[in-house]
């Protein structure tokens, strides 16, 4: 039976750009994904990308149809609508893409560098021999066939299904399972005769309308919009979809739009799982919850983790056997690169879920939650306030000194969280390593 050097489970911006960059070394790979070939790319997302992941990863902007709208940059509007943050700045510039253009584009760029690829095939669970993973159980959806396909590596890229990752032995030092709390159910359709456009993607916080989360309306020009709700997915949340169609396809706006396209689904809105590798494994994009937890943005890591994770495979490969230790560097790489602004973002993001409506409104209208604030978190993962600054949102909060006293404590655990992950340990330090993680939450 063939052993293939990477197996990568998913063809997703991750997993397409894993195979690419492995391909591109002459390694074999092969490469599967449960939608046809001319479903890649087609997914329930907000499509909007920043210009900045293309240039750390020297991938080509998006142009022609793959690119539907320019964005100059994020506005944030209050629940009562009367505040609105306005955030410009390079790092937050991009494109509305189409997805499955997109998507297309990095699965051909991946076959034309020879990778073997097999559509409408469902990964059901790993061949382990040894404490290792050797490869995947698959089974063909047309024809039912099952067979397995065995390699040296195996790289989950499978979304938040996560099916290696969900059905590994506790042994293998991999987390199974994620908290409700920190996913986020999500309703998203793409409209058309709306009578919007706009160069900034409009976010409006309402815990009313959208319970622990928020909802956007993108523009993708020419009338048309991405515009969805998503909701913290606790227990007895409420449908993000009924949530949508109550509070926001009742504006005016949507009169007259039809619906082009539709769906929902979760996103994981957390910090990254503590490992990425076990022996012979590797965690990539969702399935590894390397998501944005503020906005739920996900292609750029998704894209960045594809990268670090082939790199280190690459060196393993070449040198000695896939065990944890072995692979650890992309625990750390990834850490460094983007995991320590991740998991400061999630404490921020706990802290926004923590607050209601009122509190939204009078720290947005009284400048106690700046612009600034909501750029330098979304940007390095931090909330710096000097002392001036301290002391002039006292007197603004005098109203409301809980809140001021909780942003001061965010602000502390946000700096804590993002360097303990920025010092990510040796694996015979991890232990003590999580220990320390879960004190900051």
């Amino acid at each position: 039976m063939k052993i293939y050097d990477l197996l990568i489970i998913g063809s997703g911006s991750s997993g397409c750009v894993a195979a690419e960059t492995a391909a591109k070394e002459g390694y074999d790979i092969c490469l599967i994904d449960c939608k046809p070939k001319e479903g890649i790319g087609d997914k329930v997302c907000g499509d909007a990308i920043s210009t900045h992941h293309f240039d750390n990863l020297g991938i080509d902007y998006p142009k022609g149809e793959e690119s539907e709208h320019n964005i100059k940059g994020i506005e944030v509007h209050s629940p009562d609508l009367n505040s609105v943050f306005r955030v410009e700045d390079p790092a937050v510039t991009g494109f509305i893409i189409n997805r499955r253009l997109f998507g297309q584009r990095l699965l051909n760029k991946a076959l034309d560098t020879g990778v073997t690829f097999y559509d409408n095939t469902v990964a059901t669970e790993p061949i382990l021999l040894e404490g290792f993973v050797k490869g995947v159980k698959v089974r063909n959806i047309k024809n039912g066939g099952v067979e397995k396909i065995q390699a040296k590596i195996v790289m989950d890229a499978s979304g938040v299904s996560a099916v290696l990752r969900r059905n590994l032995p506790s042994d293998f030092s991999i987390e199974n399972h994620i908290d409700r709390q920190d996913l986020m159910s999500c309703h998203r359709e793409i409209r058309d005769n709306v009578d919007f456009e706009s160069d900034y993607c409009k976010i409006y916080l309402n815990l009313e309308f959208a319970p622990g989360g928020y909802y956007w309306i993108f523009s993708k020009g020419e009338d048309k919009v991405n515009v969805g709700l998503g909701v913290q997915a606790k227990e007895n949340s409420p449908s993000p979809k009924a949530q949508l169609y109550k509070y926001v396809f009742s504006k005016e706006i949507f009169r007259k739009s039809s619906t082009i396209d539709s769906g929902g689904g979760f996103v994981p809105t957390r910090r990254p799982m503590d490992s990425l590798v076990s022996n012979g494994v590797m965690l990539l994009g969702d399935a590894a919850c390397l998501v944005n937890p503020i906005h739920g943005g996900g292609i750029g890591p998704s894209m960045l983790s594809g990268k670090l994770a082939t790199e280190v495979a690459i060196d393993v490969l070449s040198n000695s056997v896939p065990s944890i230790k072995n692979l650890w560097e992309y625990n750390r790489k990834y850490m460094k690169e983007y995991g320590a602004k991740q998991a400061s973002l999630d404490v921020f993001r706990i802290f926004l879920q923590s607050i209601n409506n009122d509190d939204l409104n009078y720290g947005m209208k009284n400048q106690i939650l700046k612009p600034k604030d909501v750029l330098e978190a979304n940007i390095k993962g931090e909330l710096k306030l000097s002392i001036n600054e301290k002391i002039e949102r006292a007197f603004r909060g005098i109203k409301k000194i809980d809140l001021l006293i909780n942003l001061r404590n965010t602000a502390m655990k946000m700096k804590r969280i993002r360097d303990v992950y920025k010092n990510y340990p040796e694996i015979e330090k991890f232990a003590e390593w999580k220990v320390e993680v879960s004190k900051i939450r």
